[in-house]
């Protein structure tokens, strides 16, 4: 990796934020270079669910974390889990999520979810229609269901605060949710629909196809694991495991890999952890459902896409270093049973363990540092996938601008 100095940024990252950056920043003349220690996109990226979920306006914990701790040790296969040899780690970042779940925090907390949710739609819009691949996207909305008749006035509320958040949504009947999906079991009672959302048919092909329009415009690709690293005057120079690179620039969206870089680099120490989800795919089930659908009580999500049907889901803390628990994987399948009119085969099934990087606040870190010499964009917890496209736009102003009041929210110093 050493040569001469001819990139202009590097971008350490090469999941669906660090391959969207690059090609914006290509296209706006960088000599960019993308460097990661797996094959782009085989991170978190590889296997989330596929939603763009630009109706997550909300922070995903609320104050009924606490009554749930004992649950989450105690229940490996629970939806919420926390492994307790993880828990002294965890215990931190937990306090600083309570903290954050107070008024004054939580309203910044749901503006800035809301500013680069409700902006998403229209960035992966621009993004597709601008690569040719507008096909990778079905805009037909996504569902949120319920089976319990006690469900329906917290339903109900939850659809309240939304309208009041500016984010559309209907209260459907059951006749109009069997109507729509009639392989849904009747034992479903109806549901919120949200048409301002969508799901990708693949997000690793869509992720592949933003790599190869990067690659078209000039992009670089590196696969090496970046270690450490210097800011210098005019340059900043990343150590790793094939070497040194020098860049003008610097873009850390590594994801959950992203506190190590970003504290050697800048100096700010983030609270920065993982919250590891799982995937099941049916590959016998691709017509089960027109759209995403979330089961309430349950709580997971199924999404139709081109290999299959994908059910997804559970936080998991454990860290980093912790082997994946595909047990949690296959419990989704279980989940499953008694939402349909006919049990889904699992079949020629595959587990898939990801890690979300995810921030207290749960907000992202997207701003500027050391002079404007360190651009970052990582944190985007289980977003990642819905507001790339518009992340990927505002670090391209970033490149070249500090950022503006707009952007407080996402500022690194805000911890």
């Amino acid at each position: 990796m050493d040569q001469p100095l001819d990139t202009d940024i590097a971008v350490v990252g090469a999941g669906i934020i660090g391959v969207a950056c690059a090609l914006q920043l290509a296209r706006q003349g960088r000599r960019v270079m993308l460097i990661d220690r797996q094959p782009p996109g085989m991170g978190a990226s590889y296997g989330n669910a596929g939603h763009l979920a630009s109706e997550q306006v909300f922070p995903i914990a609320d104050w009924s974390i606490c009554k749930r701790l004992p649950g989450m040790l105690l229940d490996p296969m629970g939806p919420l889990r926390l492994d307790w040899k993880y828990l002294p780690k965890a215990l931190p970042w937990f306090a600083r999520l309570l903290l954050n779940l107070r008024p004054a925090p939580y309203q910044r907390t749901v503006a800035g979810l809301r500013r680069l949710n409700e902006g998403s739609l229209s960035a992966w819009q621009r993004l597709l229609a601008s690569i040719g691949q507008g096909e990778l996207f079905q805009g037909d909305g996504s569902l949120l269901v319920y089976e319990r008749p006690e469900s329906l006035q917290p339903l109900v509320a939850l659809r309240t605060r939304m309208q009041a958040q500016g984010v559309p949504v209907d209260l459907w009947s059951a006749e109009r949710l069997h109507e729509t999906a009639p392989q849904l079991s009747d034992r479903l009672l109806g549901g919120l629909f949200f048409p301002n959302t969508g799901h990708f048919v693949d997000p690793y092909r869509l992720l592949r196809a933003l790599f190869d329009a990067a690659l078209a415009h000039g992009v670089r690709f590196v696969q090496a694991e970046v270690q450490g690293g210097q800011v210098h005057a005019e340059q900043v120079q990343l150590s790793g495991d094939h070497g040194r690179i020098a860049a003008r620039q610097v873009l850390i969206c590594c994801g959950a890999h992203s506190a190590h870089l970003t504290q050697a680099l800048t100096g700010q120490r983030v609270p920065l952890d993982t919250e590891r989800g799982y995937h099941l795919m049916l590959p016998n089930e691709r017509q089960r459902l027109p759209v995403a659908v979330t089961s309430w009580e349950r709580r997971f999500i199924m999404t139709p896409m081109e290999g299959g049907l994908r059910l997804a889901g559970t936080v998991e803390f454990a860290g980093l270093q912790a082997p994946p628990n595909l047990p949690r994987a296959w419990q989704l399948h279980r989940l499953s049973q008694g939402l349909f009119q006919r049990e889904l085969s699992a079949e020629g099934a595959t587990p898939w363990m990801g890690m979300r990087p995810s921030l207290p606040d749960s907000l992202p870190v997207i701003d500027r540092a050391c002079a404007g010499r360190v651009l970052l964009a990582f944190g985007h917890q289980h977003l990642g996938l819905t507001q790339a496209a518009l992340t990927a736009e505002w670090v391209g102003r970033l490149a070249d601008e500090a950022a503006g009041p707009e952007m407080a929210a996402y500022r690194l110093d805000r911890f």
